[in-house]
């Protein structure tokens, strides 16, 4: 048997599609639902993303506004910049490409976006909104991984789900949105002693820990879902997942390819956040 591969592309464009409906629908009320990106320095994989994130608001309807600083700028005049956004009333979500220079602190800049325009879900009160169950902005990736299961019809109630990585952006957040959605979660992590063990009891298998091929087919429970969160460029210049594909795609029976899978969820949920935002500004002003 082969895993039914589950595409993030097809599930993006089809939740772009309904976003597009949303956008006209705020649009009709008078509000374009505006996100505006602050980009430091010249990483290229950053402007990359950027990029992608610009071109996906122009297709959805979303206002988008790319400001791209030097990576001499100091902390205080990004944090300026970052107020400025939090009062201006056409810009509905703040994103702050990281990373950022050493000499800028990314807490202090996560904390300085308003919880209402956090729409990375990257700010301490989201974050405490999404572990007590709340509304909240959610992280992006973790988001589109909880969709993606449940675009295929799978119930997540009282699932095994094991996370192999524990990252703040994703290890950690998605096994809190698992949590929520009523699956018994287990992290690994690099100082796991019995990780096979462990991952051969998972249901659900997601795998980010940014090491191409880290995870083989023995350590993927037979029919388990399989969501590959890794991105890792080889010498050859090919995108590799953290999951051996083919050989665990014999095992599963669901799987994520890289790339084309978890990746095009990411600036996905980036839009779904920004537009549940400028809803909400609706909400708040009819009220």
């Amino acid at each position: 048997m082969t895993a039914k591969v589950i595409s993030g592309k097809e599930v993006a464009a089809q939740i772009r599609e309904e976003l597009k409906g949303e956008v006209k629908n705020v649009k009709e009320q008078g509000i374009t639902p505006g996100l505006a990106v602050l980009l430091v320095g010249d990483d290229p994989a950053s402007h990359s993303y950027v990029r992608g994130k610009e071109k996906a608001c122009n297709e959805t309807g979303i206002f988008s506004s790319v400001t791209r600083l030097t990576s001499e700028v100091s902390e205080r005049e990004l944090l300026q910049r970052i107020e400025n956004l939090n009062n201006d009333p056409t810009i509905h979500g703040i994103l702050v490409q990281l990373p950022l220079p050493d000499h800028i602190s990314e807490t202090k800049v996560i904390e300085t976006i308003s919880p209402e325009k956090d729409v990375d879900g990257f700010h301490p009160v989201n974050i405490g909104r999404m572990m007590t169950g709340q509304k909240a902005f959610l992280p992006c990736t973790p988001h589109g991984i909880i969709k993606m299961i449940q675009s295929q019809g799978i119930s997540l109630s009282g699932k095994h789900a094991v996370i192999v990585g524990r990252s703040n952006i994703v290890g950690k957040p998605v096994g809190q949105l698992l949590l929520n959605e009523n699956a018994t979660v287990t992290y690994c992590h690099s100082k796991t002693a019995n990780m096979q063990e462990i991952t051969t009891q998972g249901d659900i298998l997601i795998v980010a820990v940014g090491r191409a091929g880290f995870i083989g087919k023995d350590y993927i429970k037979e029919d388990a879902v399989v969501i590959d969160v890794g991105v890792n460029r080889k010498e050859d210049g090919k995108l590799y997942g953290d999951v051996l594909f083919e050989e665990a795609a014999e095992k599963a029976s669901y799987i994520t390819p890289v790339p084309g899978g978890v990746g095009p969820m990411t600036i996905t949920m980036l839009l779904y956040n920004t537009v549940e935002s400028a809803k909400r500004t609706l909400e708040g002003a009819s009220s």
